[in-house]
């Protein structure tokens, strides 16, 4: 442990030994966390770790896909879709926990290549087609000049509603799952985080800029609905999508602000507070990565997140779209108390805050979303 010192405040600083970590991933792992993967095989690559080395984790959760992805070509050769497309997904989720949390070392990006590659053989056969699509987008020196998408629209005619989705620090476009918009007639855009992933820019860049480049392409789509279109943004992507509700409130339908952050996170006590909570490890290094940059750690986030405050950016009493707030009072990653501050300024909104942990899951969530979602776009 050792202390630093911002804004005359001193925080003692925490790092999660590798047993801690290898619990808690493990907990995720019995829990279902990790879709297409099964337990004994997680916990087999975590037995033979000793360390959280990123290179070292990345190696031994390749091992672990490696096989699968062997398999699917072969039963891809033998005309077997079915078989290779549910291989391919079992190859792209160990793969992603390869580049768990954040691709920040060679080996982390090694591994995430590899499993875009496998998600995208098996998206091949998704039903409604997956479309990968290239954004264009006018970067600053040293920025991307495309935003990398991927578009799901339901076999239907005519102008149908869209909701644009993104994960957070960890999880990206390939972690979406649309299934329930698509069947409820609604196409789905999902892109990457800023920051994390593909995505162009990083976050604490004004990353308004990315955000408005995918409202464009959406927007100017002759199969959707200009008028229609929502946004959701998981975990630390919430925190865009309270924000765009607000600055971007006149293109926006809905938003779902699904386990963001907005003021309270990014003061000294709760990033101290946070260090023991329940993201598996490197909870400020992964968030400095993707707002600040791949040589950003621990110090830098401490130095530079207050700037990200919605309240000091004047955001939070400015009017915006139709807003649902979601996560559990007893998330230990972001405060709930971000919540309420939304709650408790600028328009009326939607919550939704059952007693749980980061993001508010129970059975009954994914519903809620789901249905006040279809409401606003008016299916």
């Amino acid at each position: 442990m050792y202390h630093v010192a911002t804004m005359a405040v001193q925080i003692q600083r925490y790092i999660r030994p590798f047993e801690e970590a290898k619990e808690n991933m493990l907990d995720r792992a019995r829990r279902g966390t990790f879709d297409h993967t099964e337990y004994d095989i997680v916990a087999g690559v975590f037995d033979r770790l000793t360390s959280l080395d990123k290179d070292a984790w990345a190696a031994e959760f390749e091992k672990a896909g490696r096989p699968f992805e062997e398999k699917a070509k072969a039963e891809e050769a033998k005309g077997d879709t079915t078989a290779a497309g549910q291989d391919y997904l079992r190859a792209y989720a160990y793969y992603r926990m390869g580049r768990y949390p954040t691709i920040n070392s060679p080996g982390k990006k090694a591994v995430y290549e590899k499993s875009v590659q496998c998600y995208l053989k098996a998206a091949q056969w998704f039903d409604p087609p997956l479309e990968k699509a290239e954004i264009p987008f006018k970067g600053r020196t040293g920025e991307g000049d495309k935003i990398i998408a991927y578009w799901r629209r339901p076999q239907k005619a005519g102008r149908v509603p869209v909701l644009v989705g993104w994960g957070g620090i960890d999880g990206y476009k390939e972690d979406r799952r649309p299934e329930a918009y698509l069947n409820s007639g609604i196409a789905v855009l999902s892109i990457d985080n800023a920051g994390v992933g593909q995505a162009p820019v990083k976050g604490l860049n004004d990353a308004d800029r990315m955000f408005d480049a995918v409202f464009d392409w959406v927007q100017a789509r002759d199969d959707v609905d200009p008028k229609r279109m929502g946004i959701m943004g998981m975990s630390t992507g919430g925190y865009w999508a309270a924000k765009l509700a607000h600055t971007r409130r006149e293109r926006l339908v809905c938003s779902v602000n699904h386990g963001g952050c907005a003021h309270y996170t990014f003061t000294p006590e709760w990033i101290e507070k946070a260090q023991h909570g329940e993201y598996a490890y490197e909870l400020a290094e992964t968030l400095a990565f993707a707002f600040i940059g791949g040589h950003a750690g621990f110090d830098d986030w401490v130095e530079q997140c207050p700037k990200l405050s919605l309240i000091t950016q004047d955001v939070l009493d400015q009017p915006c779209a139709p807003l649902l707030c979601v996560n559990g009072t007893k998330d230990s990653i972001f405060t709930i108390q971000d919540m309420y501050l939304l709650m408790e300024h600028g328009d009326p909104k939607w919550g939704f805050f059952p007693p749980v942990g980061h993001m508010g899951n129970t059975p009954r969530t994914a519903g809620v979303v789901h249905e006040w979602v279809c409401k606003q776009m008016g299916v």
